[in-house]
């Protein structure tokens, strides 16, 4: 006895079929081919650095960090201030922020008014959010490189 979502299944799967296919066995094979050349050209040019490469054998010299020519002095592992971990994360948001807004001005073109008022809103939605949060940093002090000194 078959249930409702068994029967659902059979039906997927035998619909499922090369005839059903959006895409032309021209177009499929044109794909795994190139996937398959791009995979050859890539083991080929690491075997060949492999086989091509000097063999050196490391020494104490070699192995030891190089600071500009001057033997190291003093750790390597300083503590950094916070402000460049918040400006790099500003960075990425800003930067993001522009992923999102060019799919938004090129799906325009083929909108009704309807749907281009509903995309305005939401990008207008959007930057306003952004904003206040730009101005929310600016206010808090995050992106004042040096502090501020008081005067009195």
């Amino acid at each position: 006895m078959l249930l409702g979502d068994d029967i659902l299944l059979m039906k997927l799967l035998t619909d499922f079929t090369i005839a059903n296919w959006p895409f032309s066995f021209v177009q499929v094979s044109l794909v795994f081919g190139f996937s398959l050349f791009i995979i050859i050209i890539v083991m080929l040019i690491i075997c060949l650095s492999f086989l091509l490469s000097p063999r050196f054998r490391f020494s104490s010299e070699k192995l030891s960090s190089y600071e500009c020519g001057f033997e190291p002095f003093g750790d390597a592992r300083l503590m950094f201030d916070i402000h460049f971990y918040i400006i790099g994360i500003l960075f990425l948001i800003f930067d993001l922020e522009l992923v999102f807004l060019f799919p938004w001005l090129f799906s325009y073109c083929n909108q009704t008014p309807m749907m281009f008022f509903g995309s305005l809103v939401g990008m207008f939605l959007f930057l306003f959010l952004l904003a206040l949060g730009f101005v929310y940093e600016w206010y808090s002090g995050a992106l004042v490189w040096a502090p501020v000194q008081k005067i009195e």
